[in-house]
């Protein structure tokens, strides 16, 4: 048992394509967010058991007082048992998080990805990539029901990653560094309910359903193309087009689409909601000249935060 207290920390993530279809096996694009991250420090207690205190979400409170399938008791028990440590050992765990909770940004995995790095190298038992992404998917699905896996991978790796549920990792270049503002409209969006409701439309019309996620498989495609191939300013379009399916999907919402619209006005290139939807965050494609402009309009237009994230 390592005596020393250990850090990790685990950025945000942020889908630029292909949400919702990527649970029905088309491929999605996403990139970490590193103006945003989840820290968790462990180290030695004089108490007896694993003392939990998350500020950010108000919880502070011994592991067994905790729910089982509560995400951050299930994460500690997970590891401890994959790596059969017994007893448990007496720690306090610290954890804090800049990433906005249920607004599309990874918040449960970045947390997740972060605990299992700092207990693991806490009690000597280090874990690779491999590991980490494995068990942090584990707690995903109590998070999020069916979800694609792609938090825990982007945030794990923490690299653009193109997606398709079920294949190796890969990742892509980007051509020309480009730059995207998120707009939070402050609504908590859990994603479990909008990836359910999609199901259900889905159950009921299956014909019509796979149409729609195909024609979003396509514009990943095309916007992974044009990214490698740095033609970013043709990512607009894409954008907009996705974000119509999107609203076909009824996860749009009415905050989102004013916060678009506003992007749009403003000078944006193309603008679509991010994430699991209704609620949650919103995602514009600027130039560097016009990225002011537009995060003044989001503002303005009822956008709780905004960040600004190069991708390259």
């Amino acid at each position: 048992m390592a005596n020393l207290a250990c850090e990790a920390s685990a950025p945000g993530k942020l889908i630029l394509f292909g949400e919702h279809a990527v649970v029905y096996g088309r491929p999605a694009l996403a990139v970490p967010v590193t103006q945003v991250h989840a820290i968790v420090r462990v180290s030695g207690s004089s108490r007896s058991g694993i003392w939990i205190d998350a500020p950010n979400i108000d919880l502070h409170a011994e592991l067994t007082t905790l729910p089982t399938d509560h995400p951050l008791a299930a994460v500690v028990h997970n590891l401890l048992f994959n790596l059969r440590i017994d007893p448990f050992p007496s720690i306090n765990l610290k954890i804090n998080s800049t990433i906005p909770v249920a607004s599309g940004l990874g918040s449960g995995a970045a947390v997740s990805v972060a605990l299992i790095r700092a207990l693991s190298t806490y009690i000597g038992h280090p874990l690779s990539d491999e590991q980490v992404n494995e068990l942090a998917f584990e707690i995903e699905k109590l998070h999020h029901g069916t979800p694609s896996g792609i938090d825990n991978m982007v945030i794990t790796y923490a690299r653009p990653v193109y997606f398709v549920k079920g294949r190796p990792l890969e990742t892509f270049k980007v051509g020309e560094p480009f730059f995207i503002i998120i707009g939070d409209t402050g609504i908590a969006a859990p994603t479990k309910e909008s990836v359910g409701a999609v199901r259900k439309l889905w159950v009921d019309d299956k014909d019509k359903w796979e149409k729609v996620f195909s024609k979003v498989g396509e514009i990943v495609k095309q916007a992974r193309n044009t990214i490698e191939t740095g033609k970013t300013t043709e990512l607009g379009e894409l954008m907009d087009q996705n974000h119509a399916l999107l609203q076909e999907m009824t996860v749009s919402s009415p905050e989102l689409d004013k916060l678009v619209h506003a992007a749009r006005t403003a000078g944006a290139l193309g603008a679509k909601l991010s994430g699991g939807g209704r609620g949650g965050n919103m995602i514009a494609l600027v130039n560097p000249e016009t990225a002011e402009t537009v995060g003044k309009s989001l503002i303005e237009s009822g956008a709780r935060r905004i960040i600004i994230t190069k991708v390259e």
